[in-house]
């Protein structure tokens, strides 16, 4: 009766979530005229605070209390971290053109993961400044998590923008590759951090915190040249596109599982094998045919998962703590996330030369660096505590902006940086 009961709330909902995101992405398609990203996390914005404004008019309202109650303690963060994210990171993959990718590997390499190390050193030690000037004790090694949990970009709510303007391949293709795989740089490195913070106090070198980085990254990287490898020998041999859309279906979950096994980075394995089946596998091993049906399913995964992250993005807003010190930093933390940003891209930049590099990179990569449902997940990881109120605080301001107002006007900037 229990398991039952469990079921029936689980398939209740995720049948609300699927209302919601077709009722929402309808209004925002046909009378907002809104990527259909950007127009969940706002009309879902704006529901919230209707909530919540409900709940001043009448205090007796027992919805605000349940819907925060149903976001802080439902286990979604498992939900995206181990379900939706292997299949995001996958259909993003199969979309990134390899030759591209590996003609400007190591800008994003340095982006990646260069980027990503300085990113979270920079904004974890300001926002320890800011949380210690506003009163609000939290660690040094905690914010380090924090500047994890902001690290990486999400390109969902950016690739349509720029295809819409005519940017360059390239330029997709950097921002693109960057984002698939500081996701996963950024889930190493919030781990290794959360590990550090748990247990401070204890003696950790500098030699072994290194080499558990390169453990899990490189055996990523390993792991998915051997999974996608296998599903590459798989789909040659075989002409049938419901057998094969499985296999790059069991690829993405199974690597997933394996790296988790493994304790190695499962994302970043799955980015692997989805470059692989995605560039190599579809040229070689697929049928025009086929290609087609994966194309499509893998598209249809990609929307709805999307769909569902960032109609969630907008309600977690009644999830988030009301405490003036903590909501002042969060004003704080949005231009401090944007100032990280820029000064992240910097060396990775100036390493491989800028020279080379079209104009107005810098500009485009910061205010084109939206944060996503990937940070979302991080955040809600955190065990229950203080800490993670105020955090997840900060992680939805700086979210929510980078999502409504730098998605809004990243067409404008760059359509201001071609006409320089």
């Amino acid at each position: 009766m229990i398991v039952h009961d469990y079921s029936e709330g689980v398939f209740d909902l995720i049948a609300a979530l699927l209302f919601l995101c077709a009722a929402f992405g309808y209004v925002s398609h046909k009378f907002l005229k809104l990527p259909n990203t950007i127009g969940l996390v706002l009309i879902s914005l704006l529901v919230s605070l209707c909530i919540l404004a409900a709940e001043i008019l009448m205090p007796q309202w027992a919805v605000p209390q349940t819907a925060h109650d149903l976001l802080t303690q439902f286990p979604f963060s498992q939900a995206l971290m181990v379900g939706a994210l292997s299949f995001l990171l996958f259909a993003g993959a199969l979309t990134v053109d390899l030759k591209e990718l590996m003609a400007n590997w190591g800008t994003v390499f340095l982006l990646a993961v260069g980027g990503v190390l300085i990113a979270t050193a920079l904004f974890g030690g300001g926002m320890w400044l800011i949380f210690g000037a506003l009163g609000v004790p939290i660690p040094f090694a905690y914010c380090i998590v924090l500047g994890a949990i902001l690290s990486p970009t999400d390109p969902v709510a950016v690739i349509d923008v720029l295809k819409r303007i005519g940017l360059s391949n390239r330029m997709r293709t950097i921002i693109a590759g960057e984002s698939l795989f500081n996701d996963g740089v950024a889930v190493v490195i919030f781990s290794i951090a959360l590990g550090v913070a748990s247990v401070a106090g204890t003696e950790l070198s500098a030699a072994h915190l290194i080499g558990e980085f390169f453990k899990e990254a490189g055996g990523g990287l390993v792991l998915g040249l051997i999974t996608g490898g296998v599903a590459f020998v798989a789909l040659r041999t075989i002409d049938e596109h419901i057998v094969e859309v499985l296999i790059t279906l069991a690829t993405a979950t199974a690597t997933y599982a394996i790296g988790l096994w493994l304790e190695i980075s499962g994302p970043i394995a799955v980015v692997m094998a989805g470059l692989i089946i995605g560039n190599p596998g579809r040229r070689l091993a697929m049928s025009e045919r086929v290609d087609q049906h994966v194309t499509v399913f893998w598209t249809l995964i990609d929307e709805i998962l999307n769909a569902g992250l960032f109609l969630l993005i907008g309600f977690e807003l009644l999830a988030i703590a009301w405490h003036p010190p903590v909501i002042g930093a969060s004003l704080i933390a949005i231009p401090l996330a944007l100032a990280a940003r820029y000064l992240s891209l910097i060396p990775p930049l100036a390493a491989i030369g800028l020279r080379k590099h079209e104009h107005g990179t810098l500009r485009i990569l910061t205010w084109g660096g939206l944060h996503g449902g990937i940070s979302v997940a991080l955040v809600l990881a955190l065990p229950a505590s203080p800490v993670r109120e105020a955090f997840l605080t900060v992680c939805y301001a700086v979210v929510v902006f980078s999502i409504v107002v730098q998605g809004l006007t990243l067409e404008r900037v760059a359509r201001s940086v071609r006409q320089d």
